[in-house]
C-alpha cells in the first residue's frame, strides 16, 4: 500500500497542511464538516495506486491548517482561491476535484470560475446548486419549536459551545446519525434543530459504531476537534448569505468541464427542500455531466460508507478524462 505523507504548504495568504500520495496527474479531494484529510484515507491509497497524486488537504479552518478568526475570512471565494493557490504551489497547471459536503460546492465553484485549472469536477452528496434569486438564509425553514441546522450554526459560540462540551459524544452522534445505518427519520425533521434542547439531542450514540467505522477513525476526529474546536468549521455557514451577494456576477453559469455526481440514497441531504428537483435537473446546469451515481442504504459520508464503489467511480471518471 502506497505510504501517505504529509506536508505544509502556503497557499493564498495562509498555511495548509495537506497528505497526498502517489504520482501523475493530480487529484485533489475537499472535506465537509465536520472532517479532515482523514475523511479521504481510503481514496488517497486507491488513487495513488491507480496511478494518480492524490492530495487531501485539512481545509481553511481544520485540523493542521490555519483558523483565521475573522468569520469574513471563510467565503466561497477564499475557500476557492486556496484551492487554486494549491495548485500553483504542487506546481501543477490543471487538476481534477473533488469535494464531499461542504467541500462539493468548494470544487463545484473552483469548475466553474476556473474551467482552465480544473478540467473535471466530482461533488459528492451536495450537487451544483445554482444562486437563488433570494437570500439563502431568508427561505430557510423554521418554525416555534424548531429551526434549521444551518440557521443554528449562524450564532457564534452558540454550536460551538454544544460541540465542544464532549466532543467524542459529538462526534459519534452526528457521523452515526448521519450514516445510512441509522433509523431513518421523518421528512419533516430532517436538518431541523430543537429551539431547546440543541442540536445534538435529537441524535443517537450509538452502543457500537457501524462497520464503515472504527473506534481508532472516531479518535483522530476527536483528537482534532479537541485541539481545534469547531469554529473554524462553523463560520464556513456564517458566511452563506455572503456568499450569495459575491456571487451574483456569475449568477446563471454553468459548470462546463466533465462531471459526475455521487449521493447515498440515505443521504439526508436529498431530502432538503428542493433537493430532488435541483438533482433531477442537474444536466441543465452541469451540461458534461457524466452521471449521477445513487449508492444503495448509503448516508451522507459518501466516501467513508462506500469507500470501493467510491474508489472505483473516481478511478474510472479521471481514467475517461
Amino acid at each position: 500500500m502506497t505510504e501517505i505523507k504529509h506536508r505544509v504548504v502556503e497557499t493564498n495568504g495562509i498555511r495548509m497542511h495537506i497528505a497526498e500520495s502517489g504520482a501523475g496527474p493530480l487529484v485533489l479531494l475537499c472535506h465537509g464538516f465536520p472532517e479532515s484529510w482523514y475523511s479521504w484515507r481510503h481514496q488517497l491509497h486507491a488513487l495513488a495506486e491507480a496511478g494518480f497524486h492524490a492530495v487531501a488537504p485539512d481545509m481553511r479552518g481544520y485540523g493542521q491548517t490555519q483558523r483565521p478568526e475573522e468569520i469574513h475570512q471563510y467565503t466561497l471565494l477564499h475557500l476557492v482561491g486556496d484551492i487554486v493557490g494549491l495548485l500553483d504551489t504542487l506546481g501543477s497547471e490543471t487538476a481534477v476535484i473533488v469535494g464531499h459536503d461542504w467541500g462539493a460546492p468548494v470544487a463545484w465553484y473552483a469548475a466553474l470560475l476556473r474551467p482552465d485549472r480544473f478540467r473535471g469536477v466530482i461533488g459528492l452528496s451536495v450537487p451544483f446548486i445554482p444562486r437563488r434569486p433570494v437570500r439563502p438564509t431568508s427561505i430557510m425553514p423554521q418554525t416555534e419549536d424548531a429551526l434549521f441546522y444551518q440557521l443554528y450554526f449562524q450564532s457564534p459560540g452558540v454550536a460551538e459551545a454544544e460541540f465542544e462540551r464532549d466532543v467524542r459524544l459529538s462526534i459519534r452522534s452526528l457521523l452515526y446519525a448521519a450514516s445510512g445505518d441509522a433509523p431513518r427519520r421523518d421528512g419533516s425533521e430532517v436538518g431541523m434543530v430543537p429551539r431547546r434542547g440543541g442540536f445534538l439531542s435529537r441524535l443517537i450514540n450509538p452502543a457500537a459504531l457501524p462497520p464503515w467505522l472504527k473506534e481508532a477513525d472516531v479518535d483522530f476526529y476527536v483528537s482534532e476537534f479537541t485541539r481545534t474546536g469547531f469554529r473554524g468549521g462553523l463560520n464556513w455557514y456564517r458566511n452563506i448569505d455572503q456568499n450569495w451577494e459575491l456571487l451574483a456576477p456569475v449568477s446563471g453559469l454553468r459548470v462546463t468541464v466533465p462531471a459526475l455526481y455521487i449521493a447515498g440514497d440515505r443521504d439526508l441531504v436529498l431530502a432538503f427542500r428542493g433537493m430532488d428537483q435541483i438533482i433531477a435537473n442537474l444536466s441543465n446546469f452541469v451540461p458534461q455531466l457524466q452521471g449521477t451515481l445513487l449508492l444503495p442504504g448509503c448516508g451522507h459520508w459518501t466516501q467513508q460508507e462506500r469507500a470501493q464503489e467510491v474508489n472505483q467511480a473516481l478511478i474510472d471518471f479521471v481514467r475517461r478524462l
